[in-house]
């Protein structure tokens, strides 16, 4: 094996890159193997190679799986940006879709995933079908998702803000209280609303919503009964309570159609959303076709929805 900090570049290409962060995020070389398309024996392979370039063990047996080493979590950011870096290489001016082969990572959570990225799906599958869109949950967006290029998007109505992130709104939603006619009436004044119980979403423990920060801030509180980790698991816990939900008002199209609804008894925030990207990709002519292509679907997907 060769010494650790004597990499021979020359000998490194572009599918040992994809091999080692497919093992690395994947967890074992089964995984790996299916997201790359290829056998298990050409990832052993591929291991095989690193390790020599490397001088370094990599991945090493750990219970039933595998670990990362330390110089395998080391050489992941690299590798990311080299990948990235390759492909503005070969996208750079002559750009065609049809021709891009890899992958593609959106971080969303469940409304903006059914809002929105069905249809981007569709137009991929039919401009780049050699491109892979895999779509993470985002729950709350962290700027190392960006940072370390676990995804390439991120939409998220609560964008964490750095410096080398650029953010664009995508449309504005407002809040609407659902509940279930069968099981009760709309609140009619705020002392009822109030007076209720709540269902919400927490992506994270003690994370208030702005909406509560502002009825805070009047001295005014909601209780909250129940607390759901995504927005599609509302409607199961509505359905035959007396609960509300004050959420997004297009899921009135969506995981919430079977419920009435009513507007809030008070002003409320406004829900913007946004696509958040890392300023490395500003310029990449691929990353540009591909948000050109989401923000030329708002508005159909809006429509849609309506």
């Amino acid at each position: 094996m060769k010494p650790m900090n004597r990499i021979d570049a020359s000998e490194i290409d572009g599918r040992l890159l994809q091999l080692l962060l497919a093992v690395l995020e994947s967890g074992s070389v089964t995984g790996a193997a299916a997201r790359l398309g290829v056998t298990q024996s050409a990832v052993s392979h591929g291991l095989e190679r690193l390790r020599s370039l490397t001088g370094d063990a990599l991945f090493v047996k750990s219970g039933r799986g595998i670990a990362a080493t330390a110089r395998a979590e080391a050489l992941a950011q690299p590798a990311r940006e080299l990948l990235a870096a390759m492909q503005r290489f070969a996208h750079h001016d002559d750009f065609d879709p049809a021709r891009w082969r890899g992958e593609f990572t959106i971080a969303a959570n469940d409304f903006q995933r059914d809002l929105l990225l069905p249809l981007l799906a569709a137009r991929l599958r039919v401009q780049a079908p050699g491109l892979a869109l895999r779509i993470v949950p985002s729950t709350v967006p962290r700027l190392d998702m960006l940072r370390k290029d676990e995804c390439q998007l991120v939409i998220s109505p609560r964008p964490p803000e750095g410096a080398d992130i650029v953010q664009k709104r995508l449309f504005e939603d407002q809040y609407r209280v659902f509940y279930d006619p069968r099981a009760r009436e709309a609140p009619r004044t705020m002392d009822e609303y109030l007076a209720a119980d709540h269902a919400t979403v927490a992506y994270e423990p003690r994370r208030r919503l702005e909406l509560d920060q502002q009825l805070e801030a009047q001295g005014l509180q909601r209780r909250f009964t129940l607390m759901v980790p995504a927005l599609a698991a509302l409607a199961p816990f509505l359905r035959g309570s007396r609960l509300l939900a004050t959420v997004p008002s297009l899921l009135a199209r969506q995981t919430l159609a079977d419920f009435a609804s009513c507007d809030p008894p008070m002003p409320c925030p406004t829900l913007p959303m946004y696509a958040l990207w890392h300023v490395r990709f500003q310029q990449d002519p691929a990353h540009r076709w591909l948000l050109a292509q989401l923000f030329e679907l708002i508005e159909p997907a809006l429509a849609k929805a309506a």
